[in-house]
C-alpha cells in the first residue's frame, strides 16, 4: 500500500480522511442549483469533498498549461492514487479501494469538474485494474495491481482497431497459440495512453470463429518484443493524454497472460464498456456543472444594454433548462452506477440510456454556456472552450450515440417482458 497524507487500505480510513476536507469551505461546485450532493449518503458526500479539493488544488491551476502543451501529469494522477484514486472499485487486498461503481461515479465527476480529460484518462485505467481484479488469477492480480493502484504503472484498453469501431465483433488482431506464447499480428487504433502506458489489456481473436466468440483478452506489456506505436495523433481535445496506434508484429504473449478464457474477451470487453460508460458520463456532468457554474457568475456581471445578462428572461429560462438537463443527466448516470453494483440483468440498456442522454445534453449545456459568455467563451483565455472539446468526443467513444440507439432499441423490441 502506498504512503501519503491519504490511506485507502480500506473504506474506514477513508472515511476518516475525508471528514478532515467535508468542514472546508465549499466552493461554488455544490454552491448552485442543481448541487451535485442531494441525494447522497454522508459517506459518499465526503468522497465527493475529497475528490473536488484534489481536483481543484492539484489539476483545476494547471489544466489550461497541460491542454495547451499536451502535457500528460503522471506525477498529479500518481498523486490522485495516494487517494485511492488508482484502484476505486479494486478489491482492498491488492491496495484498491473497494468502493462502489456509484461511488466511482461520484468521485469521477468531481475530478472531471477540473479537468475533463486526465479524469477521463484516470477512469480507462480504473476500468482495466477493474477488468484484472475481476477476471484475472489470483497470480496475475497479486503480479500487476499493486502497481497499478499506485498509478506506478498505468493501463490501456485496446478494443478499436482501424477496420472495426462500432462493430467490435468483428475485430481482426489475431494470437495463435504457439507453445507457451500466443503469437500477436494486427493493430489498434485510437488508444488512449498508447506508448506511454504500461500495460495494455487487447483484445484479439484466438478463435477460428467470426463474431464475438473467438475473441480473447490478453494482457500485453510494454516492453514485449514485436509491440510498437504509431505517431502521436492531434485531437480536438483530450489533449492531456496521448492517443496512439499500437502496431502487433510476431508479438510474442505469454499464455499466463490470457485474462479470462479463451473466447470470454467479448463478455469481457462488454462489461468494461457498462462501467467505461458510466465514467465518461461522469466525466460529462463534472464539465458540465464546472460550464454550468462559470456561466451563472459570467452573466451576473456581464452587462449589456444597461442591465446584467442575468436579468433577461431569455437568459433565465435559458438557465433554467441547463440546469434541469444537468440534474436529469445526474440522476440516470447514478441510477445506472447502482445497477451495476446490484448486478441487474438489464443495467446495460439502463447504462445505455444514462450515457446517451447524459454525454448529449451535457455537451449541450457546455454549448449554452459557451453562448451566453459570447465572443468571450470562444477565447482560450477561458475554460468553457476547453470543456466543449473534451466533452465533444464523449459522443463518439465508450459506444457511439448510434450503438447507445441500438442497444435501447433492441431491448424495446424482445417480446418476453
Amino acid at each position: 500500500m502506498i504512503s501519503g497524507l491519504f490511506k485507502f487500505s480500506n473504506k474506514q480510513s477513508v472515511l476518516q480522511n475525508a471528514t478532515k476536507l467535508v468542514l472546508q469551505q465549499r466552493r461554488t461546485f455544490f454552491n448552485i442549483v442543481p448541487n451535485p450532493s442531494v441525494g447522497l449518503t454522508e459517506d459518499q458526500k465526503q468522497f465527493q469533498s475529497m475528490a473536488l479539493d484534489f481536483a481543484q488544488e492539484k489539476m483545476k491551476p494547471f489544466a489550461e498549461k497541460w491542454d495547451k502543451e499536451e502535457y500528460f501529469p503522471r506525477e498529479v494522477m500518481r498523486e490522485a492514487a495516494e487517494l485511492g484514486f488508482g484502484g476505486i472499485y479494486v478489491k482492498e487486498d491488492v491496495g484498491g479501494s473497494g468502493l462502489s461503481r456509484l461511488d466511482a461515479s461520484i468521485i469521477i465527476e468531481a475530478l472531471a469538474s477540473a479537468d475533463v480529460s486526465t479524469t477521463a484518462f484516470i477512469s480507462i485505467h480504473n476500468m482495466c485494474a477493474g477488468l484484472i481484479d475481476i477476471y484475472g488469477t489470483e497470480e496475475q492480480r497479486k503480479k500487476f495491481l499493486p502497481s497499478l493502484v499506485s498509478m506506478e504503472k498505468i493501463a490501456s484498453y485496446c478494443l478499436t482497431e482501424p477496420g472495426s469501431g462500432s462493430d467490435a465483433g468483428s475485430l481482426s488482431t489475431k494470437a495463435v497459440k504457439d507453445g507457451d506464447h500466443y503469437i500477436l499480428n494486427g493493430s489498434k487504433a485510437f488508444i488512449s495512453g498508447g506508448g506511454d502506458s504500461e500495460v495494455y489489456l487487447v483484445m484479439v481473436r484466438t478463435g477460428a470463429e467470426k463474431g464475438p466468440k473467438g475473441i480473447s483478452c490478453l494482457l500485453v506489456e510494454k516492453d514485449t518484443p514485436g509491440l510498437s506505436f504509431g505517431k502521436k495523433e492531434e485531437k480536438l481535445g483530450w489533449n492531456t493524454q496521448p492517443t496512439r496506434a499500437l502496431i502487433f508484429e510476431d508479438c510474442r504473449v505469454p499464455v499466463g497472460n490470457l485474462i479470462g478464457k479463451e473466447g470470454q474477451g467479448f463478455s469481457i470487453a462488454m462489461n468494461a464498456l457498462n462501467g467505461g460508460r458510466i465514467n465518461i458520463g461522469a466525466c460529462s456532468l463534472g464539465g458540465a456543472q464546472s460550464c454550468l457554474v462559470a456561466a451563472r457568475d459570467h452573466v451576473k456581471v456581464r452587462k449589456q444594454f444597461n442591465q446584467p445578462l442575468e436579468h433577461f428572461q431569455a437568459v433565465q429560462f435559458k438557465m433554467a433548462d441547463m440546469a434541469t438537463k444537468l440534474h436529469a443527466s445526474r440522476i440516470m448516470i447514478r441510477n445506472a452506477a447502482a445497477m451495476l453494483d446490484a448486478k441487474d440483468p438489464s443495467a446495460h440498456v439502463y447504462i445505455a440510456m444514462a450515457k446517451l442522454f447524459a454525454c448529449d445534453e451535457c455537451f449541450k449545456v457546455t454549448d449554452d454556456s459557451l453562448q451566453l459568455f459570447g465572443g468571450y467563451g470562444y477565447l482560450k483565455d477561458y475554460p468553457v472552450e476547453r470543456y466543449l472539446r473534451d466533452l465533444r468526443v464523449h459522443r463518439i467513444l465508450e459506444g457511439s450515440d448510434a450503438v447507445m440507439r441500438l442497444i435501447i432499441s433492441r431491448e424495446l423490441s424482445k417480446d418476453d417482458h
